[in-house]
Order: C-alpha cells, then structure tokens, then sequence
C-alpha cells in the first residue's frame, strides 16, 4: 500500500494561502513566572493566512458568534502551532483565539492551522 505524502498536501496549502491571503501574525504571550514574578513576554510569529468570514447558516449565535472569523494557517515556515490563548493579526485587527485544529493527519506534519477567531477585546 503506498503512503500518502503529507508534505506535498503541506505545500500545496501553503501555496494556495501565499497567493490568495496576506501576510499576518500570531501572537503569543506567555505569563511571568509564578515565583520569581516578571512581565509578561509577547512574542510575535509572522504568518501567512487566508481570514474568511463564516457563512450565515454556521452562525448560531453561541459556538459561532457575527463577526467571528475562520483563519486558514499556513503551516511552512510557522514555528508554533497556534492555539487557544493566541491572537492572529489578520485584515488589520486582533483575533483570538477560540478553537483551533492543526490539521496534523499523520501525527507528524501539520498540513495547515484552522482556527475560529474571534475580535479581541
């Protein structure tokens, strides 16, 4: 039986969302130490996503609120895995993050990120 190859379907994503999205961020903060204290650290990860809009009928007004966005991620070049608690960058405003899914089909390659995001307070 042949194996699929997760990279191909990897750089396909990515070539689909270079050509078609913009380039964005997340944004990740991670909390001072417990012990010692500190400020927060702020890091930013440039990234390249597609933020589309979700069709009226997925809007239920609890899971899915208006305004919330649905952001392709593209996986190349990307070295975290964005996840709840992260903000994206995309079309000039602040997104956080709800929910979010690595697309990681084999356990090894993330294919692409999709996350819900929603307008940050």
């Amino acid at each position: 039986m042949a194996t699929f190859d997760y990279a191909d379907m990897q750089a396909t994503a990515h070539e689909l969302i270079e050509e078609f999205g913009q380039a964005g961020a997340v944004k990740r903060v991670t909390p001072p130490d417990p012990v010692y204290g500190g400020e927060p650290v702020v890091t930013l990860y440039p990234a390249t996503l597609v933020p589309m809009a979700y069709e009226a009928r997925y809007i239920d007004g609890t899971v899915i609120l208006a305004g919330d966005m649905q952001i392709y991620i593209s996986a190349v070049g990307l070295s975290i895995e964005p996840t709840v608690g992260d903000v994206v960058t995309a079309n000039g405003a602040d997104y956080a993050i709800i929910t979010g899914d690595a697309n990681k089909y084999d356990g090894v390659t993330n294919v692409v990120f999709i996350v819900q995001g929603r307008i940050a307070a």
